[in-house]
C-alpha cells in the first residue's frame, strides 16, 4: 500500500514539474516581446534584432532623449485627466444603468437588454462615424470633452455589472426598502459595496483602453498640446525612426502605468473573473 502511495505521489510531483516549466515556457514567450522593448530601450545605436545582453551598455540616455524632445510632462497629465475623468464616468453611469436592469421589474426590460446586447455586434468603424458626427453637432471638437464623453459609459460594463448585482442577495435591497432607504442609498450603500470585484475589473479594462487611446483623440483633437500620451508618441514614429531606442523607451514609459494599476487590481480582478466563470 506504502509503494503504491509512493509511486502516485511520485507521479504526481513529476506531472507538477512537467506543468511548471510548461508555464514558465509560455510565460517566456508572452513576456518576450515586452522584454525585448525593455532592452531596446536601454540601448543606443545598437542592433534592434540583437538578445544578447551586455549590462556595461546599458544606458537611461533614450529616456532623457524623448524627455528632452516631447514635453512628456504634459502628455502624461493630459492622459491622467483624460482617463480618470472616463473611468469615473463608466462606473457611475455603468453602474446606475446596470442596476435597475438587475432589481426592478419593468416592461420592457428584456428588450432593453436585447438592444445592449445587440449594440456589440456594430463595427468599432461604425460607432467613431456616430461618435464623430455627435461631437461636431455639439460643437466640442478640439476638446477633452469630445474624447471622454463617447467613453463615459460601455455596454459591455452596463451587461458586467448587471451580471454583478444578480449575485448580490435581493434580502439586502428589500431589507434597505423596508427600512425606507431610497433607491439611491441602496445602490449607494448596499450594491456597489457587493461589486467591487467587478467595479475594479471594469477600472482595469478601462484603465488599458482609455490610457493606450490612439486613434480617437487624433480624430477629434486638432490641437497637439492636447493629445495623450499614446497619440504624441507619434511623433517619435516620425522624428526618429531612424532612433528605435526612442520609440522603445516611449513605450516602456506608457506601459508602466498600466502595469501598476494591473497589479493593484489584480486580486479583485481574478475574483471577478474567477466568480464570472464559475456563474
Amino acid at each position: 500500500m506504502s509503494k503504491k502511495r509512493s509511486k502516485a505521489k511520485t507521479k504526481r510531483n513529476i506531472m507538477d514539474v512537467i506543468y511548471y516549466v510548461l508555464m514558465l515556457l509560455v510565460a517566456c514567450v508572452c513576456a518576450g516581446p515586452f522584454l525585448w522593448l525593455v532592452l531596446s530601450s536601454l540601448r543606443t545605436n545598437a542592433n534592434i534584432w540583437d538578445m544578447s545582453i551586455d549590462f556595461s551598455t546599458l544606458t537611461l540616455s533614450n529616456y532623457s532623449g524623448v524627455f528632452g524632445f516631447m514635453n512628456m510632462p504634459r502628455y502624461v497629465w493630459n492622459t491622467v485627466v483624460l482617463t480618470a475623468a472616463s473611468i469615473g464616468m463608466d462606473v457611475v453611469f455603468s453602474s446606475m444603468c446596470a442596476y435597475p436592469l438587475a432589481t426592478m421589474e419593468f416592461k420592457g426590460k428584456n428588450i432593453i437588454m436585447g438592444i445592449l446586447v445587440s449594440t456589440m455586434i456594430i463595427p468599432a468603424a461604425a460607432g467613431t462615424i456616430i461618435n464623430y458626427l455627435t461631437i461636431s453637432k455639439l460643437g466640442l471638437i478640439d476638446t477633452m470633452l469630445a474624447v471622454i464623453l463617447p467613453s463615459g459609459s460601455k455596454v459591455f460594463s452596463i451587461i458586467l455589472l448587471r451580471q454583478a448585482y444578480l449575485q448580490v442577495p435581493h434580502e439586502l435591497i428589500d431589507a434597505g426598502r423596508i427600512d425606507g432607504a431610497s433607491e439611491m442609498s441602496i445602490w449607494a450603500r448596499i450594491m456597489l459595496p457587493g461589486i467591487l470585484p467587478t467595479v475594479s475589473t471594469i477600472v482595469i479594462l478601462d484603465f488599458i483602453g482609455s490610457w493606450n487611446s490612439f486613434l480617437w483623440p487624433l480624430i477629434v483633437l486638432q490641437t497637439p498640446d492636447k493629445y495623450p500620451l499614446a497619440t504624441a508618441l507619434k511623433y517619435l514614429n516620425g522624428s526618429f525612426n531612424y532612433k528605435f531606442g526612442y520609440m522603445a523607451a516611449g513605450c516602456v514609459f506608457s506601459m508602466l502605468p498600466t502595469i501598476v494599476i494591473f497589479i493593484i487590481f489584480q486580486k479583485h480582478y481574478i475574483e471577478a473573473v474567477a466568480g464570472a466563470v464559475k456563474g
